[in-house]
């Protein structure tokens, strides 16, 4: 049993300070990014945003769209119902730039913010593809000719002013993607949220400096558009459920980088119960192993690892009397994991706090519920072996491969 378990926790332990140099390079990173100058690459831009439902906050998400420092861009909201919620906050929002429009001159409106059109663009229903998907399409073909950059962000998300500046920058040479990533916040705090913000994070750190490692996040993306139409894209999601992981395989196939922007990590401010938070990150973990298979099992065999050398360990502790050496590996194990994983989530919240300084009030969460992380992935992957099945903002979906997917049933 002791070499046993000095096998499994060896491993474990290996993975661990691999985690940690991670979060070296992660905080590097960061910092050498934020460190070079503003490009002065700023062609006209469409920012699409996607919109079902009434996120918590969404007033001023969307508001937030309108209110970037960024020369020239064009905003599209787009639905797939004329009766949804979402439509009468971006009425409203809409009608408050063309207010302002109508109200002040052009040196006035210079003197704030520059204010451009505003878009409300109404999708199909989709039938094999994700409404998101759906949404996205239709957008695009709504985009000004004169739109040079497609530009991505969910409605859950609340962009900073410099956010599309620093998004498209990349664009000037590189001619694959620029990407950044949510991170989870809450005005009121409760475990649940605190616990899907470390889950979350964990995802968050794997992206940095590797551009052929890097993956694509829907939620804050940039691509030139005559990258979008080369490698038609449009035509490309048709099918399928999630843009992320159908963009980031398109960038792969033609050898064309991903960029990973700091600056873009945006917040997404909202609550969760726990029965939210194991419906969003399941739903995540199943889209992964239909469209990462080798992803999905590589966090399967790390969340085992992780929860079986851990628990083991305690028990070990706690309950063997007979053999000291596996005691004092045991106790050895749970120290050494522990002090990385907590290292590695130091330098990790270091780093965003670079970006969202208001992160700093979850040092304490990002320091302890690293503990409970791997359990949930765990959780996840299980969930994800026997079911294709998900449910994302009110429509039921059945994944049935990448480039299949079957809309079940709706909330209308």
């Amino acid at each position: 049993m002791l070499f046993l378990f000095l096998f499994f926790a060896l491993v474990l332990v290996y993975f661990s300070i691999r985690s940690f140099l991670g979060g070296v390079a992660y905080l590097s990173y960061f910092r050498s990014q934020l460190a070079k100058p503003f490009s002065g690459f700023t062609p006209f831009a469409t920012v699409i945003a996607p919109c079902k439902g009434l996120d918590e906050g969404l007033r001023e998400n969307l508001s937030a769209l309108l209110e970037l420092d960024y020369p020239e861009y064009e905003v599209i909201f787009v639905v797939d119902d004329e009766n949804d919620p979402a439509v009468s906050v971006i009425t409203e929002l809409k009608q408050d730039v063309q207010d302002e429009l109508d109200g002040k001159n052009e040196i006035e409106t210079s003197a704030k913010h520059r204010v451009y059109p505003v878009k409300i663009v109404f999708a199909a229903k989709s039938t094999d593809s994700s409404q998101k998907v759906e949404n996205i399409r239709e957008a695009v073909k709504n985009a000004d000719p004169r739109s040079e950059a497609f530009v991505f962000v969910d409605s859950d998300s609340r962009p900073q002013k410099q956010w599309l500046r620093n998004l498209v920058a990349p664009l000037e040479y590189d001619k694959g993607v620029a990407t950044g990533y949510r991170w989870f916040l809450s005005k009121r705090p409760t475990l649940a949220s605190e616990m899907r913000s470390a889950w979350n994070a964990s995802i968050a750190s794997a992206l940095g400096p590797n551009l052929k490692s890097n993956f694509c996040w829907g939620g804050s993306m940039a691509i030139r558009r005559e990258v979008w139409e080369r490698l038609n894209l449009s035509e490309r999601l048709r099918g399928t459920l999630s843009d992320d992981f159908t963009v980031t395989r398109a960038m792969k196939d033609a050898k064309l980088d991903i960029v990973f922007v700091p600056q873009a990590l945006t917040p997404s401010i909202e609550n969760c119960s726990f029965r939210e938070l194991f419906e969003f990150t399941t739903r995540q973990m199943k889209i992964t192993r239909v469209y990462a298979t080798p992803l999905w099992m590589l966090s399967f065999f790390g969340s085992a690892l992780f929860c079986g050398v851990m628990l083991s360990a305690f028990l070990i502790v706690v309950l063997s009397r007979s053999n000291a050496w596996l005691v004092w590996a045991a106790i050895a194990t749970l120290t050494v994991v522990s002090a990385l994983s907590v290292g590695k989530a130091w330098l990790r919240l270091r780093a965003v706090t670079l970006v969202i300084p208001t992160a700093t009030r979850q040092t304490l969460s990002q320091l302890t519920l690293w503990l409970l992380a791997p359990a949930v992935f765990l959780i996840n992957c299980i969930c994800a072996l026997f079911s294709r099945t998900i449910d994302w903002r009110g429509v039921r979906y059945r994944l049935i491969s990448p480039t299949q997917t079957e809309r079940l049933k709706s909330d209308k």
